[in-house]
């Protein structure tokens, strides 16, 4: 009888909803605190997650409802990263703790050990700590910055890969833009494996500074490719330089000075002062930035010597890998400005075009066209390859040796975002998961054609043809 009760007594909790998991046991009371703050959701592959409150608490937030991502992450960049720099994870840990720690404020310290206890809390079997999350989040900076230029210190375990070409965007604003505002929109190139999981759109509400909207990977306290939206009007987002060179070890992440700039930030100028303090030369980026209270762009060329600042309030900025000034140029980088058969150049040709056939016709819309653009102009075709808008690298024959991707390999543009004036004031953005033109990604058949590329089997996922989705800031 007494076994009868139990088993009835433990039916009316299921159905009515009250069994808790095994993770749910043992929140604490603050812990649980935290998590009715928080919300995730998913919709056309994005994960969708909102975070309040202290740094501790939005860490945990974080860590916790996206756990089982942040450890599927983290085995991805392990493969990656010594797959194209010869360096162990155990070498990225040790080497970002001991470069980046020190100069990492103590709120975002906070918020890491946070994420280390969201993920430690919820899962049993998988563990994290410190210096996986550090590493997760300088990963861009320490695998193509900091690893080069200890090649270049004559390390003879080092491989020297050059940074990879990442993205395209533009901002727009003025005569250009269809209302005269501003227009924003960025397309993130990645490897595949890395890229598919950069599916994450945070909402955060800091305890202190900007209200953020930002897309980013699971774990990232920054973005990382780089999309953001502040309460305070600034609208940000970036093209790394091609093959750039340079690295101070001394100096400040860039994901940290990064997440400060648009956390603290509500002009343009105190955006960038934020970027040059102790710059790193980590990432180096031209930045599109946009203050959406003036109609003001700015684009802010940040090498590690060099950094020009060109701003308007009726024109645009472009982005697609080039770098423009040539002090830079010649100082910091080996980019070839007239080989139109790169892909950074062959984009520029294609943005120029496009400017000219849009004058004052910009807005959203055109954006996540332009996004999905195919127009090679180097062949002269319509066909997705590593010279388009929206790249396929897996789709072309030539690779892209500007950054050392061999023919074929399975990268290009992974996601995209757009936005513009009226919609960055209310906190809301276009995004689109996968290829920005819509078109699929199939793992299994690009394997069967390409087999030289089967080390990321078990990696690789298909990205499916989805839909530009709009999102905005999550209530409660």
């Amino acid at each position: 009888m007494k076994a009868r009760a139990v088993i009835s007594l433990l039916i009316i909790f299921i159905c009515n909803g009250f069994l808790l998991s095994q993770g749910d046991y043992r929140l604490t009371d603050e812990q649980k605190q935290w998590l009715d703050k928080a919300k995730r959701h998913e919709k056309n592959g994005w994960i969708v997650v909102h975070l309040e409150g202290t740094p501790g608490a939005i860490g945990f937030q974080h860590g916790y409802l996206l756990a089982n991502e942040i450890i599927d992450l983290r085995r991805v960049l392990v493969m990656s990263n010594e797959k194209s720099t010869g360096k162990t994870w155990e070498f990225y840990r040790n080497e970002s703790i001991r470069m980046f720690w020190p100069g990492i404020p103590e709120e975002y310290k906070e918020e890491i050990n946070g994420i280390v206890s969201g993920v430690n809390k919820k899962l049993e079997a998988d563990k994290i700590d410190r210096l996986d999350i550090v590493a997760m989040n300088s990963i861009l900076e320490t695998s193509w910055y900091y690893v080069p230029w200890l090649a270049k210190q004559g390390d003879p375990d080092t491989s020297a890969p050059s940074p990879p070409g990442h993205c395209s965007a533009i901002a727009a604003t003025g005569s250009w833009t269809k209302d005269g505002k501003i227009v924003m929109a960025h397309n993130n190139w990645s490897d595949y494996a890395f890229g598919q999981r950069w599916n994450i759109i945070l909402d955060i509400v800091p305890e202190k500074g900007n209200r953020i909207l930002m897309d980013a990977p699971p774990g990232f306290i920054h973005s990382g490719d780089d999309f953001f939206i502040n309460s305070a009007g600034l609208i940000v987002t970036e093209t790394t330089i091609t093959q750039f060179f340079g690295f101070d070890t001394a100096g400040v992440a860039e994901f940290v000075r990064v997440r400060k700039a648009i956390q603290y930030s509500s002009t343009i100028d105190q955006w960038v002062a934020t970027m040059l303090e102790r710059n790193n030369g980590g990432y180096a980026n031209d930045w599109l930035i946009g203050d959406n209270k003036t109609g003001e762009i700015a684009r802010l060329e940040l090498g590690l010597k060099n950094h020009l600042l060109e701003r308007t309030k009726d024109g645009y900025f472009l982005g697609a890998n080039f770098p423009v000034d040539k002090k830079l140029i010649d100082e910091e980088t080996t980019f070839d400005t007239s080989l139109l058969s790169s892909s950074p150049n062959a984009r520029k040709v294609r943005w120029e075009q496009l400017m000219n056939e849009y004058k004052g016709k910009i807005d959203v819309d055109a954006a996540m066209k332009f996004m999905g653009d195919h127009y090679d102009t180097w062949r002269k075709v319509d066909k997705a390859s590593a010279l388009t808008l929206c790249g396929h690298t897996d789709a072309d024959e030539a690779g892209a040796p500007c950054w050392g991707s061999p023919p074929f390999s399975p990268g290009g543009a992974v996601q995209g975002k757009a936005t513009d004036g009226k919609l960055a004031s209310e906190m809301k953005l276009w995004a689109i998961m996968g290829h920005p033109c819509g078109e699929p990604f199939i793992a299994k058949d690009f394997l069967e054609k390409h087999p030289e590329f089967n080390y990321q089997e078990e990696y690789l996922r298909d990205m499916p043809g989805q839909v530009w989705t709009l999102f905005g800031k999550m209530t409660r």
